[in-house]
């Protein structure tokens, strides 16, 4: 009726749906917002991957493309899940929450771990995981979560109760929120042990990318403490539940996009820096040639080095030459050019006569 319909809803709304529009509980109005926005967000964010894939100059950046196109579903994934705890518990949001809570993060958490692992590669001038190889990680990593969420929503349900969510005790199903998640507590504290790893290493440029991952680890597990200890702990209550948990789920998906989706992107088309990758690796650089490095007067070296060779005779080194030594011609022992010299005739001295006469 029209009488029991909060203030900013209309009549025949249905009550599930109240903590919408209801003014008095601004805090459902305010997650909404939030997460709505961020859900706008993210869908920016994945176009504009798309369209920025053929400007990437980096061999090594674009590899992680896809894996960081199936993170921004994930956090997609995240804001839309809000609207299934502003909405009250029940037998269609109930199996929603327990089921894609773990499987959204495990995403998430899945693809930060395995860019972190390749750039603790990269940091210390190794090759980089393949394409291939770094989404069907971040897909494997994930899949496990997904066999922990179904075999709990079928045992609890029984196949056919589907209102057993919200005829829990309140206490009780917090704790199997909590116990089902433990996967994803796994995948977050190995992340934020390889992502504390991408600081060693002599390549500094990808140091940065690690930075990026590290802080939103940390950021993700203090939001994480926050709201399991006010979850189990009796004091807020079960009418705040909801609460905590939906806003757990905006503030995690806005750290993901501020701290590590936006920087990554600033980066993304930035030129590949020779000075990231070992020396073979670098451009324009003689592969078979001999590195000096510092600074050396060249002219003194390669005086000393022809000042040895000249006792032998054989090779001579040419300053501010080529790297090719020239060799010398043996001497010739006579360099003169011959002359034409005229014959004597057979006839000189000869008239005709015979001698004697």
């Amino acid at each position: 009726t029209s009488t029991m319909a909060p203030k900013g809803c209309r009549s025949d709304l249905d009550p599930r749906y109240y903590l919408l529009c209801d003014i008095n509980a601004a805090w459902g109005i305010i997650l909404e917002a939030l997460a709505a926005i961020g859900a706008v967000g993210s869908v920016v964010f994945m176009f504009a991957l798309l369209i920025l894939i053929c400007k990437v100059q980096d061999s090594n950046r674009r590899k992680m493309l896809p894996t960081q196109f199936l993170f921004l579903i994930g956090v997609l994934g995240l804001f839309g899940l809000t609207f299934a705890f502003i909405i009250r518990l029940d037998g269609a949001t109930g199996p929603t929450r327990f089921f894609l809570f773990g499987i959204l993060f495990s995403v998430c958490f899945s693809c930060l771990l395995v860019h972190a692992f390749n750039l603790t590669q990269l940091v210390r001038g190794r090759k980089s995981l393949s394409l291939l190889v770094t989404l069907g990680l971040a897909v494997g990593f994930s899949l496990v979560q997904d066999v922990i969420a179904i075999e709990y929503v079928v045992l609890t349900m029984n196949r056919t109760n589907v209102d057993v969510f919200s005829q829990l005790p309140a206490p009780r199903r917090n704790e199997d929120f909590v116990l089902l998640l433990i996967y994803v507590l796994l995948l977050m504290a190995l992340t934020f042990l390889m992502s504390s790893c991408t600081f060693c290493g002599p390549f500094a440029g990808w140091k940065i990318h690690g930075a990026h991952i590290y802080l939103a680890t940390l950021l993700s597990i203090a939001i994480w403490v926050a709201w399991i200890t006010l979850l189990l702990i009796p004091t807020p209550g079960p009418a705040w539940d909801d609460t905590i948990l939906s806003t757990a789920l905006v503030a995690n998906g806005w750290v993901f996009l501020f701290v590590y989706v936006g920087p990554e992107f600033w980066l993304l088309t930035n030129q590949r820096n020779p000075t990231d990758y070992p020396i073979e690796d670098a451009f324009c650089k003689p592969q078979h040639l001999k590195q000096s490095y510092g600074m050396e007067n060249r002219a003194f070296s390669q005086d000393e080095m022809t000042q040895g060779l000249g006792e032998i005779g054989d090779t001579l080194y040419a300053p501010y030459a080529t790297h090719f030594q020239l060799q010398n011609q043996p001497p010739q022992k006579d360099f003169s050019i011959p002359r034409a010299q005229a014959r004597a005739s057979p006839y000189n001295g000869y008239e005709g006569r015979k001698e004697g006469s």
